[in-house]
């Protein structure tokens, strides 16, 4: 592919199944923990909240940054969560999930290994994905934010100033 040629699926292309990926980041440390399921039902994120639980000290809490998904907030999450009071759920306001710092690590898992890479299967997919994290945790990096706040409002009140400027 030459450059500046956006990319193009052929004709022929063909799906060969999907996975659902959770991901757990650490954002003190850059770690991931990852876990693969065939879907994301309340039973497979409790498993992960499991996962989870077993690789972080006991000794610390656990903050868990989510969106609204209704997996999210069944009964069966709420019980689990209740059982282990070191797990606090935060949250983002809907349509907020660009907030979620883990939305730029599975953003770097896509353009860095996805993008061009091509699964004969599942199994494939999931196998290419794990051994990207794995080799991700043996040198993390956190990720930090290039702007400070003060920059990030003043650039948000020009572009609402501009967006609004027609109303």
């Amino acid at each position: 592919m030459l450059p500046t040629t956006p990319a193009r699926a052929t004709h022929d292309y063909e799906r060969n199944g999907t996975c659902d990926l959770f991901a757990a980041l650490n954002v003190a440390t850059g770690t991931v923990i990852t876990d693969i399921r065939k879907s994301h039902t309340s039973a497979d994120f409790i498993a992960f909240l499991n996962k989870v639980n077993r690789e972080v000290p006991a000794e610390l809490d656990v903050h868990v940054i989510l969106d609204n998904l209704q997996t999210h907030k069944t009964p069966q999450v709420h019980r689990w969560l209740l059982r282990h009071r070191r797990f606090h759920f935060h949250f983002t306001p809907t349509y907020g999930s660009w907030m979620n710092l883990v939305e730029r690590w599975f953003s770097a898992l896509t353009t860095k290994k996805l993008k061009r890479s091509a699964h004969r299967n599942v199994k494939e997919l999931a196998a290419d994905i794990l051994d990207w994290a794995a080799t991700w945790n043996e040198n993390p990096r956190p990720f930090v934010w290039s702007k400070s706040a003060e920059q990030i409002l003043e650039r948000l009140a020009s572009y609402c100033a501009a967006i609004n400027a027609g109303a």
